[in-house]
């Protein structure tokens, strides 16, 4: 009886992404580099690595492999069979971020109502902060929520007058895996006015014959100072509290006066189309929102110990280059995205947070225009990975004839994966030409 043994639905999709990029190595993907040199990674850094980022990847060395169970299935026609491993679901393995966007997608579906504005805005920070805030990331990363949102707020009460609400996401990534930490933020660009008794309109820029006017939310640079003195205020108060890490307090010091005095940035993005819905709103934002470090897309090959990628250029061009990296070094970038334990990375403010988002949802149903009843529902849409890839049932790679669930074994704990008989990592096979994406 032939038996095929098939890791869980993985994204392995290497089409150009339209950009004029060339498919990359077949069968070359983040997670089959990680998986490949964990063992060297855990070697070279012996002892300098924490016990969540070696426990992190551990867990993505053994997603989808036998050492942690799965399905078999069964053709009824041909008797072939498959095994479908189980994943590790850690929020960090580039296998598992298909179920993490369809969430993201059907959580922030529920918030978003037709004929409505949504902006993309972008809060990022000067690059010699970076040093401090990776000795102290769990404070850091949270302050970093807290100012953009706080001066994101108070921007938009004062000069839209209407309540603010927003959904937050934290990257810490720049193309060539380094950190640069920036959040994501998701904003409607219309909302109740303060009072409630009102809805107000998105604003538009003043249009003409060359230039056509666009949706307007606030003035960036003024939400950037905002943003840039709640920040470097916050950093002093932690300074003074005692709660950072700090090396060399005179220099910190020098640091904060400087950036203190230089412009931050902050890009605020109009919706991606004038006819814009939620639908083309979710679609456009949720590979900025959910992705992580780097995608298999931008992967081109692994040759003499070294990764080649696809990377933005340091200019504003926005052309692409190949970059490359040592392969260790690669695997080193990729953990210093390595979030602490139990952080939250998505969070949501103002009108859309967990203790107003009902309120907030019923009072602008109630003072809103009704909509088009054609549109009334914002529809969710179809993610392009299931949300469970367990749910899904396979097609025979050999006839594609629907297959039959034959056993099903659960994934066992970590510490009998890590501690039992197979405790040692295996190695990244290579893709079957029949593997599913999803």
């Amino acid at each position: 009886m032939p038996t095929l043994d098939r890791p869980d639905i993985a994204d392995t999709t290497r089409e150009a992404n339209g950009r004029g990029r060339p498919n990359g190595q077949p069968g070359l993907t983040v997670a089959t580099i990680l998986k490949n040199h964990i063992e060297p990674f855990f070697d070279r850094f012996k002892g300098r690595l924490s016990a969540h980022v070696e426990s992190t990847l551990r867990r993505i060395g053994f997603c989808r492999t036998a050492a942690l169970k799965g399905r078999l299935y069964r053709c009824p026609s041909c008797q072939t069979e498959i095994n479908i491993y189980n994943s590790c679901s850690d929020r960090h393995c580039p296998q598992c971020m298909g179920a993490r966007r369809a969430d993201w997608v059907e959580k922030t579906a529920r918030l978003l109502r037709p004929n409505t504005e949504y902006f993309q805005v972008v809060f990022t920070m000067p690059d010699t902060l970076s040093s401090l805030i990776l000795g102290n990331r769990k404070e850091l990363y949270k302050l970093l929520f807290h100012a953009s949102s706080q001066a994101l707020q108070q921007s938009i009460r004062d000069e839209c007058g209407m309540e603010p609400a927003m959904a937050m996401v934290l990257h810490t990534w720049n193309q060539r895996l380094g950190h640069h930490p920036h959040v994501h933020a998701l904003v409607p660009g219309s909302g109740p006015s303060l009072d409630a008794n009102r809805w107000v309109p998105c604003r538009y820029t003043k249009g003409t014959r060359t230039k056509p006017s666009k949706p307007f939310l606030v003035d960036n640079k003024v939400l950037a100072r905002r943003f840039r003195d709640r920040y470097v205020k916050g950093i002093r108060n932690l300074i003074k509290s005692g709660k950072l890490n700090v090396e060399d307090q005179v220099a910190l010091d020098a640091i904060l006066s400087d950036v203190s005095t230089h412009d931050w940035v902050v890009y605020i993005e109009p919706p991606p189309r004038d006819d814009s819905d939620p639908t083309h709103v979710i679609k456009y934002l949720a590979r900025y929102m959910t992705g992580g470090p780097i995608s298999d897309r931008r992967l081109i090959e692994e040759k003499d110990g070294r990764i080649y990628f696809w990377a933005r250029s340091d200019d504003k061009s926005g052309r692409q280059e190949i970059v490359s990296l040592p392969v260790l070094e690669f695997v080193r970038r990729w953990t210093t995205h390595i979030l602490p334990k139990q952080f939250t990375k998505s969070r949501c403010y103002g009108g859309w947070s967990n203790t107003r988002r009902k309120e907030y949802q019923q009072r602008s149903k109630a003072i809103r225009p009704t909509p088009d009843p054609a549109v009334a529902e914002t529809p969710i849409p179809a993610p392009e990975s299931p949300v469970a890839a367990e749910a899904n049932v396979p097609t025979c790679p050999r006839c594609e004839t629907l297959m039959t669930l034959v056993s099903q074994l659960h994934r066992p704990s970590w510490r009998d994966v890590f501690y039992g008989p197979a405790r040692q990592l295996p190695s990244a096979a290579p893709m079957s030409p029949w593997q599913g994406s999803g």
